[in-house]
């Protein structure tokens, strides 16, 4: 009876998202970790910088490099800190550390908000690119409602969210990750192209006290969201094989520091050159500030979707592995297709309608991203040890 329990429930983690293939290798941790943290965020570093100031704004974005990498490398050990097993999602490593039932009532609900949230967020991004495309292409054209750009968007992820695992959105995941670092190249050299503007000016953007000081909050939920990806990261290492001579934390650890590489490659010079070149004067989002030439604006619009795209199936795969394990093993549902395509396209779908009402980047960034990705990782070294 135990045997065949056991024999079942390894066929469903066999068949679940997560666990159902192993053969991952080290660069796809790296370009899944790209595809995860370089987000449209990025475009919006300047703005933050122009917020913060000088100072305070080179400050922000190298702790935020260096603290959200050594979180990462914490996770990444923690995967198989207990001998024989594995964390191959987060709330395991969760229940490990507080307790069968606690352990998810902490993790869980955090996960599923930023993780929910993100999509929610990148869906509005891409439905926002598209229309700039749109628009600088054909500026004479008639006029479109957001909401139809949003539904272009969804629809390719009706498709693609079919896909059963992580490795088989590896090269989704691959061009968003070069699309990312296309977009953000694009972003910092036509500023420096365009040079600096005259009379321009860094100093704070409000005219009060109270002003600067929430912008300066602001500032800040901006810097949390483009740091992004730490809650994906126990998902992606549990595509990586593993044994006693050969954990999967080397592999990954490699993928990582070639990742956050490429991130500071991203970040630091859009940040940095983007505020010299503007100052207080950038839009929230640099490529708005840059208008021309309208060819590369329109490129670099359509690189942010095709990264999104990626970027939302690598925060929603570990969506539904919770979803489908929820119906599989808890509602007693046969794993197969149908509830696969259902569950799935439901999600999606939620998110058409999610995304249709706000965008709520840096409310959620600042509120809920900010610590699972630094304290709670801190939080679980602690009770594992």
């Amino acid at each position: 009876m135990a045997e065949n329990e056991q024999s079942k429930e390894k066929s469903v983690d066999d068949w679940l998202p997560i666990t159902s293939n192993r053969k991952a290798k080290w660069w796809y941790s790296a370009f899944h970790n790209v595809t995860a943290m370089v987000g449209a965020g990025v475009l919006s570093l300047p703005y933050a910088m122009s917020e913060l100031g000088w100072g305070p704004g080179i400050a922000a974005l190298i702790l935020s490099w260096v603290i959200t990498l050594y979180t990462l490398w914490q996770m990444v050990e923690m995967h198989e800190m207990v001998p024989g097993k594995r964390f191959d999602r987060y709330h395991e490593l969760g229940q490990e550390a507080f307790g069968e039932k606690l352990g998810l009532y902490i993790v869980v609900p955090m996960q599923l908000t930023v993780e929910v949230g993100v999509d929610i967020v990148y869906m509005v991004t891409g439905g926002k690119s598209l229309k700039k495309f749109h628009d600088v292409v054909c500026p004479d054209c008639k006029s479109l409602k957001l909401s139809y750009f949003i539904m272009i968007f969804a629809s390719v992820h009706f498709v693609l969210s079919q896909l059963p695992n992580f490795n088989s959105i590896s090269a989704v995941s691959l061009a968003a990750a070069v699309m990312s670092i296309c977009y953000s190249t694009i972003a910092w050299v036509a500023s420096a192209e365009k040079g600096r503007l005259p009379n321009v000016d860094y100093g704070h953007k409000a005219s009060t006290p109270t002003g600067t000081f929430f912008d300066f909050l602001s500032a800040l939920g901006e810097v949390a969201f483009a740091y992004a990806g730490h809650n994906v990261v126990l998902e992606i290492q549990a595509t990586i094989p593993s044994s006693p001579d050969k954990p999967s934390k080397k592999p990954m650890w490699k993928g990582v520091v070639v990742a956050y590489i490429i991130v500071a490659l991203c970040y630091f010079p859009v940040a940095i050159i983007g505020y010299w070149i503007f100052g207080t004067s950038v839009d929230d989002n640099i490529l708005i500030t840059l208008e021309k030439p309208r060819w590369l604006i329109a490129a670099a619009n359509m690189f942010v979707v095709i990264h999104v795209i990626g970027s939302y199936q690598i925060f929603a795969m570990p969506v539904f592995d919770m979803l489908e394990s929820l119906l599989v093993k808890k509602f007693r549902l046969p794993p197969c297709l149908t509830l696969r395509l259902i569950a799935r396209t439901v999600y999606v779908g939620l998110h058409y309608i999610g995304g249709n009402a706000d965008d709520i980047s840096a409310h959620r960034g600042d509120e809920v991203d900010h610590p699972e990705r630094k304290e709670l990782p801190v939080l679980l070294v602690n009770f594992c040890k």
